[in-house]
């Protein structure tokens, strides 16, 4: 019993013994472990009740999956900051000895973490003002019109994943200075355009049924509201359509869509024998014989 007894303050001794000294300030060991474990459990208990906020407070009241996410969000920054000041001030460090420190960072930010920095308040800025959110269906015509759904919005970046399952990080300035298209902002609804040429020789109203058929009977597109066909321009060797569909199901595979209603037109064009425009030229040739110039048409 002695010799534990003896073990636990000599251990005890080792971690309160100072290692750095400042005016009422001691840092120790012990304090040092204390601080490392405090943080951890601080981070991983943000996490973990973020989480549970998200899940139980907000997703069983049928609350918007991006509203969720960004009350988790702020809730979780909020219990870091709150908790590691807490730990801080719990160990008896006097806060003024980090001025040097503090204004060092800042020194640091100003020249070197900037972009960092940046990001860090366009997230924040996207948390409060929601122009994007998880679950949204994004484009970036900067970034070469790169597409995806919004998955996860952290305090530097933003994940969105690709129609071909590939998961993108971006910096969150991106969304704040940059053109976003927010394919689901109001709602899920969005009109896709699909131009549809044709011969000289077609009757335009034979083409507007067909078009009206074919976007009728595809089981992504709405009925309200309804498929409509405009008559663009007599072009230089067609007459140009334009079908116009609204659609819920393809509002995230858009080619698909306009892939599928392209095969089934095309079928009924060539079922009806509708002709499909070409390019037509006329060529004259120029023949030189004993001076005199014949002209032929080709």
């Amino acid at each position: 019993m002695e010799t534990f007894a003896d073990f636990w303050k000599a251990v005890t001794e080792l971690l309160s013994k100072p290692i750095f000294s400042q005016t009422s300030s001691n840092l120790s060991l012990g304090m040092i472990i204390y601080l490392i474990l405090g943080t951890w459990l601080i981070f991983f208990l943000a996490k973990l009740i973020s989480r549970r906020v998200i899940e139980r407070l907000l997703n069983r009241r049928g609350t918007d999956r991006g509203v969720s996410h960004a009350v988790g969000s702020i809730f979780r920054y909020v219990f870091l900051f709150v908790g590691l000041v807490i730990i801080v001030q719990s160990t008896g460090v006097d806060l003024s000895t980090l001025t040097v420190l503090v204004g060092a960072l800042g020194v640091g930010i100003g020249f070197g973490l900037q972009s960092v920095t940046n990001n860090f308040i366009s997230g924040i800025i996207i948390l409060f003002e929601r122009p994007i959110k998880v679950g949204d269906r994004v484009e970036l015509p900067e970034l070469d019109n790169l597409a995806g759904d919004v998955v996860n919005i952290s305090a530097r970046s933003t994940t969105i994943i690709t129609n071909d399952n590939i998961a993108i990080l971006i910096p969150n300035s991106k969304f704040v200075s940059d053109t976003v298209i927010n394919w689901s902002y109001n709602d899920a609804n969005v009109r896709f355009k699909i131009p549809v040429g044709v011969s000289y020789n077609e009757d335009p109203e034979i083409v507007r049924e067909i078009l009206l058929d074919v976007a009728n009977k595809h089981p992504g597109v709405l009925k309200l509201p309804g498929a409509d066909v405009l008559f663009d321009e007599y072009a230089d060797s067609s007459l140009k359509f334009t079908l116009r569909v609204f659609t819920t199901d393809y509002t995230r595979k858009p080619h698909l869509l306009k892939s599928q209603l392209y095969f089934e037109i095309f079928k009924e064009f060539k079922k009806k024998g509708i002709e499909l425009p070409f390019p037509q030229r006329d060529v004259y040739i120029k023949q030189f014989a004993g001076g005199a110039i014949d002209e032929q048409k080709t």
